[in-house]
């Protein structure tokens, strides 16, 4: 089976870590979020990887190559980023059949197995319950679970139904008539959605079953990839790397420390800190630090970029 995974944006939300990162390279619990949502792709039969990329493609090419090698895998460049649809579109000449379409902004906890249990649908399209449905696309259902319409930020509650971004499309050709479809019309904010040619399936008569997921866990924004962060340590409160090196430190809960780093007379709560980086008589909480970074005596919230340097009292 094949999967089409969008990779090409380039990450504004999580800046400055996303200027020399791609996003799906960060990481929560020591991992990159990339790494949750490939391993449960192959554990599901999938056996070829379609890749949209852009923004700083060759990191993508380069730990895909050495992490999954006997994973197929091809590369489709976005050079001019128009929206989820004309992202889809590019793939359209690698897809031979019934097709996974992931977007990694999230780690996801889904069953996959009902491609192969519901063999009669069109399509699935996983989804998670929310409460605060006025921040999502949500998407509406008839009696039987089917998809009817998605509305985008509703400000009534006609559902709580949030769509994911996890999609299995069996009738792909009708999929890609209603890329075409929506391409041809006037872009929405500047965008062309994926989720217009789905309602352009259903219009034509094709039925997609909504399925509910048992976890779902944002990595889209600063805070919500320490909030993944946490989740993704939360039976062992700490995840750090081999070789790292605690010197008088206190680290917890929810702290992740990759390969080579250093902490020193310092305590990190709730924590993301990247390879090779020096944390020395600090204090930090809700802090994401990136690699080959310097953070020297502060106490508070930090947000750095690989490579950067603060040091208190550095500027008198």
């Amino acid at each position: 089976m094949q999967a089409i995974i969008p990779l090409a944006g380039k990450g504004t939300r999580v800046r400055p870590h996303t200027h020399s990162r791609p996003k799906p390279l960060l990481r929560v619990g020591n991992r990159p979020v990339l790494s949750y949502v490939v391993d449960q792709l192959v554990e599901s039969g999938v056996t070829e990887l379609i890749c949209i990329t852009g923004h700083l493609a060759d990191q993508i090419e380069s730990y895909l190559a050495r992490e999954y090698p006997g994973l197929e895998k091809r590369y489709v460049e976005q050079v001019e980023q128009r929206g989820t649809a004309d992202a889809i579109r590019l793939a359209r000449p690698l897809v031979r059949g019934p097709v996974l379409i992931v977007f990694v902004d999230t780690i996801f906890d889904a069953d996959l197995s009902l491609i192969e249990s519901r063999p009669e649908d069109d399509g699935i399209i996983w989804a998670k319950e929310v409460e605060d449905y006025q921040r999502f696309g949500v998407i509406v259902t008839d009696d039987d679970g089917y998809m009817s319409r998605i509305v985008e930020k509703p400000a009534e509650p006609i559902s709580r139904l949030a769509n994911i971004g996890l999609y299995y499309i069996r009738d792909h050709e009708l999929m890609f008539e209603g890329i075409a479809e929506v391409m041809a019309r006037e872009p929405l904010l500047g965008e062309y959605f994926l989720t217009d040619a789905f309602q352009y399936m259903i219009d034509q008569g094709s039925r997609i079953f909504t399925a509910e997921v048992e976890g779902w866990w944002d990595c889209g924004k600063v805070e919500t990839l320490l909030e993944t962060n946490r989740e993704m340590l939360r039976r062992g409160a700490v995840a750090l790397a081999e070789d790292v090196r605690l010197e008088d430190a206190e680290i917890g809960p929810n702290v992740s420390i990759a390969r080579g780093s250093v902490v020193r007379r310092s305590r990190l709560r709730d924590c993301i800190v990247g390879a090779e980086t020096r944390i020395e008589d600090c204090d930090l909480w809700d802090s994401i630090v990136g690699d080959h970074a310097r953070v020297m005596g502060i106490r508070g919230t930090v947000n750095l970029g690989d490579h950067s340097e603060v040091v208190a009292g550095a500027a008198e």
